[in-house]
C-alpha cells in the first residue's frame, strides 16, 4: 500500500507515486488579500509580488485560502486569508506541508496597516519587533466601565485595566521577533524611495502631528494585530496602552493590522516542530490609512470613508510593501550561500 504522504503528493501534482524531495524555500512572502486576480488587474498585496518577482509557477493548495506561488528563485507566495484565523490556518497548512522543506526560510509579513500619526506618515513603512494580540482579553462593554478606568478592555488574568505587577503573559499574547534580524532588515531598507501622491501630501497637511506631516519613510515601530478593524483617537490611545502593557514599555504602537498573531501562533508551534525557524521571520506593515480622523471630524464620519481600496495611501502603501520588501528579499536570494547558515545582523 502506498503511504497517505505519497498519494497526498500524488493527487496534487496529478502524478503517480515516486519519492518526491521536498522543495527548499529560500524565502516565505505572507501576504494577506488580493483583490481579484493574482495579475493585470486593480492590486491587493500580492499582486506585485507576483508580476515583478516573476511568481509562475502555480502551486494548488486546497488546504488553504489561496493557491500558492513560486518563482525559479526560491521565493514561495502564499495569501493567507483577511483575519488571525484565516493566517493561522494557512501557515499551519504550508508548514505542514510535505511538498516543502522550509528549515532555512526566510519569512516576509508584507502588508498594509492602519498608521499612529503620531509615529508615521501615509505610504510609510515600519518594521515590526513587537506583535501583541488585540483580541485575547476580557471586556465590558463601555457604558458599564467603572469611573477611573481608561477602558472596558480588561487583560486576560487581570481584574482591571493594567494591573500591575504585570505578571505572565497568555500564550499568543506578545511576540517579539529578532532584533537582530529586525535591526538589520531596517538598517538596509531606511533609505529606500517610497511613492508619495498628491491625494497624501493634501492629507497630511490635515493633521498637526510633525510625523504625520513627513513624506513617507522607513522606520521601526511596533504593530498591535486585531481582528477587529477599530478606528479614532480614544482607540488609539488603547493601542498605545495596551501595546505598552504586554511589552513592559519595551514596544511602541504604530500600526494595526489583522493577522500578524495568528501568524506568528501557527510558526511557533511549527518551530517547535522543527519545521521552521521562528529566528528567521519579519514583519512589514505600510500604512494605507490613518487609525483615526483629522480633527474637526468624527471618528464615526472617518470611518465611514475607510474602504478597502478607497484608503488615500492605498496604492502607495502597497508599493512600499513591495519595494522595502523586495529590498530584503533581493538581498537574502543573491546572499544565500551566506543567509542559508547564518541568519543576517547576528
Amino acid at each position: 500500500m502506498r503511504p497517505l504522504a505519497c498519494l497526498w503528493l500524488a493527487a496534487l501534482a496529478g502524478a503517480g507515486c515516486s519519492p518526491v524531495k521536498p522543495i527548499p524555500v529560500k524565502v516565505v512572502v505572507v501576504t494577506m488579500f488580493e483583490r481579484g486576480a493574482d495579475t493585470g488587474d486593480e492590486p491587493g498585496e500580492f499582486q506585485f509580488w507576483v508580476e515583478r518577482n516573476r511568481l509562475d509557477r502555480v502551486l494548488p493548495f486546497p488546504q488553504g485560502y489561496h493557491d500558492l506561488r513560486m518563482n525559479r528563485e526560491g521565493v514561495l507566495g502564499i495569501v493567507t486569508g483577511v483575519g488571525n484565523t484565516k493566517a493561522a490556518a494557512s501557515i499551519m497548512a504550508l508548514g505542514l506541508d510535505p511538498r516543502f522543506d522550509l528549515r532555512q526560510a526566510y519569512w516576509l509579513v508584507a502588508g498594509i496597516a492602519g498608521v499612529d500619526p503620531a509615529d508615521a506618515s501615509l505610504g510609510s513603512a515600519a518594521w515590526a519587533e513587537w506583535v501583541v494580540d488585540g483580541d485575547l482579553a476580557h471586556e465590558i462593554d463601555a457604558r458599564e466601565i467603572p469611573p477611573g478606568w481608561k477602558t472596558g478592555y480588561v487583560p486576560l488574568r487581570r481584574s482591571v485595566p493594567y494591573e500591575q505587577p504585570l505578571g505572565p503573559i497568555a500564550d499568543g499574547q506578545v511576540y517579539r521577533l529578532n532584533p537582530a534580524l529586525v535591526n538589520w532588515a531596517f538598517a538596509l531598507t531606511r533609505n529606500v524611495p517610497l511613492m508619495d501622491s498628491e491625494a497624501m501630501q493634501q492629507e497630511r497637511k490635515l493633521y498637526p502631528e510633525p510625523n504625520a506631516r513627513r513624506p513617507p519613510f522607513v522606520l521601526k515601530g511596533d504593530q498591535l494585530a486585531a481582528s477587529t478593524f477599530w478606528h479614532g483617537r480614544l482607540l488609539n490611545q488603547w493601542a498605545n496602552d495596551w501595546v505598552s502593557y504586554h511589552t513592559a514599555g519595551r514596544g511602541n504602537y504604530v500600526t494595526t493590522a489583522m493577522e500578524d498573531t495568528g501568524t506568528l501562533q501557527s510558526l511557533t508551534y511549527l518551530a517547535h516542530a522543527g519545521r521552521v525557524d521562528l529566528n528567521r521571520v519579519l514583519v512589514l506593515r505600510a500604512a494605507s490609512d490613518y487609525d483615526q480622523p483629522r480633527p474637526g471630524r468624527s471618528a464615526a464620519e472617518s470611518l465611514a470613508q475607510n474602504k478597502i481600496g478607497k484608503y488615500t495611501g492605498y496604492l502607495p502603501a502597497l508599493e512600499a510593501a513591495w519595494r522595502v520588501g523586495n529590498t530584503v528579499v533581493g538581498n537574502i536570494v543573491a546572499h544565500w550561500q551566506q543567509y542559508r547558515d547564518r541568519i543576517p545582523g547576528q
